[in-house]
């Protein structure tokens, strides 16, 4: 029996997704949800156009309001959820009470946990949900998982993922791919790495290394540490695995321009006086230096790296997965686009598919590292093994 998915959030990796339910999914029917109506009827009548097919239909979505959102959940039997990461939790906990299953791109492990504590309520329901199967996180610790399991031990995974303009523009040489609010909280906080099967918590922006990525447009490159590439999986594979981390991968220079502005109080939360007005430097840094890096337009490429270090029929083994993807000049969907929503749409096939337990489930306790790749290499994404 087909079955009907919905994608909340219309932008740019939920056309993606769904997309890729479209192709992939054998659905009944996609519903495109968005605040902004006019947005979830581009989304719908760009891919229709792409399939051939009247698949996607929009429909106007105030995820915030459980009313409204149950009302377009009322049928679903799986959920991708587009939004800001932050309202994961409460569109989760609408879609258990209305019986859908979910997955979401998560990007914020505190907020990701907060999912998660709804497991019983979703067992209960009948439902599964899956946090953080975006990108990073998401297929990044997908490719992790596939190198702990081509591997008779694994002592450590390095994991590092960028999304980069085609033609790098100083002083950033970046090109904005998601919002800004998503590419602070990513420099800003700590991240959760393992280390000598402990969890530790480490600084964003801080641990600065080179990489050398074999790409004509690429070469020399840097990697410092992000916060919420590794999502749950220290936790879930500490006792599998001695070290786990993950790294963004930059233009050199990029992470020390960053710096500056965390270091300076740029990105506080707490509410300061300027002139008699109470602001939120964060807020503003968000509002002023999000539209200005938006400005700057190129076609994107990603470059994903996965590194596992361990044995192999009794001799020491490094393995190293490596993707690298540019945007789609035939359905014009970019890079970041690509493996984010397709990723995100991968878990949610699986789900539909009978192929997940109900429950609260973690990313990397959903499916196989080999399967998900086996899926991207479906879908044309090229990996090269070494």
């Amino acid at each position: 029996m087909k079955k009907v998915f919905a994608v909340l959030g219309a932008g740019m990796q939920g056309t993606a997704a769904a997309y890729d339910l479209a192709k992939f999914a054998d659905a009944q029917v996609i519903r495109m949800g968005d605040v902004d109506l006019h947005q979830a009827e581009k989304s719908s009548r760009r891919v229709n156009e792409l399939i051939g097919s009247a698949i996607c239909e929009p429909h106007q979505v105030n995820a915030l309001e459980p009313a409204n959102l149950s009302k377009f959940l009322d049928g679903v039997d799986v959920l991708i959820s587009c939004v800001p990461y932050w309202m994961h939790p409460k569109i989760a906990a609408v879609a258990v009470q209305s019986k859908t299953s979910m997955v979401d791109l998560g990007g914020n492990t505190d907020i990701t946990m907060e999912t998660l504590k709804l497991d019983d309520m979703a067992k209960s329901a009948g439902v599964t949900l899956v946090p953080d199967t975006g990108l990073a996180p998401g297929l990044v610790n997908s490719l992790g998982l596939w190198l702990i399991e081509h591997l008779d031990t694994c002592e450590t995974v390095k994991l590092y993922c960028g999304v980069l303009p085609q033609n790098p523009k100083p002083p950033f040489n970046y090109k904005l791919t998601f919002n800004c609010e998503g590419l602070v909280t990513e420099y800003d906080y700590q991240a959760v790495v393992l280390r000598n099967h402990e969890i530790a918590l480490v600084d964003t922006l801080t641990e600065t290394e080179e990489l050398f990525i074999d790409q004509p447009e690429l070469g020399q490159m840097e990697a410092f540490v992000t916060s919420g590439g590794t999502s749950t999986a220290p936790y879930t594979l500490k006792d599998r695995v001695t070290n786990y981390e993950y790294k963004t991968i930059r233009f050199p220079g990029h992470g020390f321009l960053m710096k500056i502005f965390k270091d300076f109080g740029f990105w506080n939360e707490e509410a300061i006086d300027v002139k008699g007005t109470k602001i939120v430097p964060k807020d503003v840094f968000n509002a002023v230096f999000g539209p200005e890096l938006a400005k700057f337009v190129d076609r994107d490429m990603c470059a994903v790296r996965g590194v596992g270090m361990g044995t192999k029929d009794g001799q020491p083994k490094t393995l190293q997965i490596d993707i690298f993807d540019k945007e789609d000049e035939v359905t014009g969907f970019t890079s970041m686009e690509r493996l984010t929503g397709f990723s995100a749409s991968i878990y949610a096939i699986e789900i539909a598919n009978g192929h997940m337990p109900d429950g609260a489930i973690r990313y990397e306790n959903g499916m196989s590292g080999t399967k998900f790749v086996q899926e991207l290499e479906r879908r044309g994404i090229q990996l090269t093994y070494s």
